[in-house]
C-alpha cells in the first residue's frame, strides 16, 4: 500500500499532502511522495542489477464506475510483444469469475503519463510487463449474465489468490513452451553440440522478479 495516510484518513484518490499519488511517478518527491519515491527506487535498482530482471509491474486501483476487475495495458509496436502481453490478463480471466478480459484494453494515453504503468513501461525494456489491475468499487457481474454479486473483503482477497494463481500459471506455461523449444532443438543437433546447448542452457538466466503496487485500498487511481 503507497498511500496509507490518505485511506486512514478516508480520502478518495489523495495522499495526506493532498496528491493523486499516480500521477507523480515521473519525477516523485521524497519529501511530498516518500511511498512513491522509494518504491520508483527499488524497481530502478531491481533493473539495473545484473543479478535480477523484473517481469512484471502491477500496481492496483479500484473503480469508481465500471464494474468488476480489468487491466490497462501499454502498447507496443512489435506484434509478438503485444500478443504477449496479453497473455497474463487472459489467464487471469480463466482463473478468476470476476475478471473481464473484455473490459480489459491497451493504450498509450498522454493524460496518463504520470500513472506507474505509463511511466514504467517506458522506462523499463521489452521484457518487462507494466499493467493496472482495476478493480470495481461496487460489484462484479457473473459470466455472461446480469447478476450483480457486491464485492466484500473476502471477494477482493479471492481475487488477489486468483492473480497469484496466474502467475503461476503463467510461469509454467513459459517453462513449459521453453522446455519444447528445447527438445525440438536437441532433435535438430548432433549429440555433441546437444550437451552443449543443454548444459548453457542450465546455466544462463537471471532471476524473475514481479512488483506489485497495491493502491487499491489507497483509492488513488
Amino acid at each position: 500500500m503507497l498511500n496509507p495516510d490518505g485511506v486512514y484518513l478516508g480520502n478518495y484518490r489523495c495522499s495526506l499532502m493532498g496528491f493523486d499519488l499516480n500521477r507523480h511517478w515521473q519525477d516523485p518527491s521524497p519529501w511530498a511522495h516518500p511511498t512513491l519515491y522509494a518504491v520508483k527506487q527499488l524497481i530502478l535498482e531491481m533493473h539495473n542489477s545484473s543479478k535480477t530482471s523484473l517481469e512484471f509491474y502491477i500496481d492496483i486501483h479500484a473503480h469508481s464506475t465500471m464494474m468488476n476487475g480489468f487491466m490497462y495495458g501499454n502498447i507496443f509496436e512489435q506484434e509478438d510483444l503485444f500478443q504477449r502481453q496479453a497473455i497474463f490478463p487472459k489467464l487471469l480471466c480463466g482463473n478468476a469469475e470476476d475478471f473481464s478480459f473484455s473490459s480489459t484494453s491497451f493504450n498509450r494515453d498522454t493524460m496518463k503519463a504520470g500513472t506507474g504503468r505509463r511511466f514504467l513501461g517506458g522506462l523499463l525494456d521489452d521484457s518487462s510487463y507494466c499493467y493496472t489491475l482495476e478493480v470495481s468499487f461496487y460489484s462484479y457481474l457473473l459470466g455472461g449474465t446480469s447478476t450483480t454479486i457486491p464485492y466484500t473483503e473476502e471477494t477482493y482477497m479471492k481475487l488477489g489468490r486468483n492473480v497469484a494463481r496466474t502467475f503461476k500459471d503463467y510461469y509454467q506455461l513459459n517453462g513449459e513452451t521453453a522446455l519444447s523449444s528445447r527438445l525440438q532443438a536437441s532433435r535438430e543437433k548432433p549429440p555433441a553440440a546437444t550437451g552443449i546447448s543443454q548444459n548453457r542452457a542450465g546455466g544462463i538466466g537471471k532471476t524473475r522478479k514481479t512488483s506489485t503496487s497495491s493502491r487499491e485500498h489507497a483509492k488513488s487511481t
